[in-house]
């Protein structure tokens, strides 16, 4: 049995070995996608707080406040998250990451979580974040991706529609945002 549950060394060198590297925006403009570490505690919180309220309103998190970063990246360093960072012009314009799943009866699931700033929407950015967390979760021996949104997030949705996700539930008034208004969350999945 193959044993799902935690990010080996010889998984975290083949991953490392991808990054940093360029991707090219739909615009023709270059992108630097490398992976999250400590030096990018104060580049995530700036970018985090340049985010319009509305990008906020959807995060499970609270991102802009520094023990949440601080949290992500303890996550980051115990191997359960892994993230990817975009940048352009030494500033984040949007970040990836894929969640691994400890429990022992979901340890081959991973969540793929994205958030696009101002500078990558449009552009393709997601995209290439996406298609990222996928390469990713094949190395680190996951079997299926999932991820969540509301029905506000229609950027989201037809990234992930594209990217070959299905629709597995609805769940009504799920999620409730930073305003207190209750929304419908979409759960989606990809078998890897």
């Amino acid at each position: 049995m193959v044993d799902l549950s935690a990010t080996t060394d010889a998984q975290m060198a083949q991953i490392r070995s991808r990054y940093p590297r360029q991707a090219t925006l739909r615009d023709g403009q270059s992108v630097e996608l490398r992976l999250m570490g400590d030096g990018d505690r104060e580049a995530v919180l700036a970018f985090a707080r340049d985010l319009p309220n509305d990008d906020l309103l959807f995060l499970q998190t609270n991102i802009t406040d520094p023990t949440v970063v601080d949290g992500w990246l303890q996550d980051i360093r115990s191997g359960s998250t892994t993230t990817i960072l975009a940048f352009k012009d030494d500033q984040i314009i949007g970040d990836g990451s894929v969640h691994h799943h400890r429990a022992q009866w979901t340890r081959h699931i991973g969540e793929i979580r994205l958030l696009i700033g101002a500078g990558g929407r449009g552009q393709g950015l997601g995209r290439i974040l996406a298609e990222e967390i996928h390469s990713l979760a094949g190395i680190l021996g996951l079997r299926m991706l999932t991820a969540q949104m509301t029905f506000d997030q229609q950027a989201a949705i037809s990234i992930f529609r594209r990217l070959g996700f299905q629709r597995e539930a609805v769940l009504t008034d799920y999620v409730m945002d930073a305003e207190g208004n209750c929304r419908d969350l979409l759960v989606a999945t990809r078998r890897l």
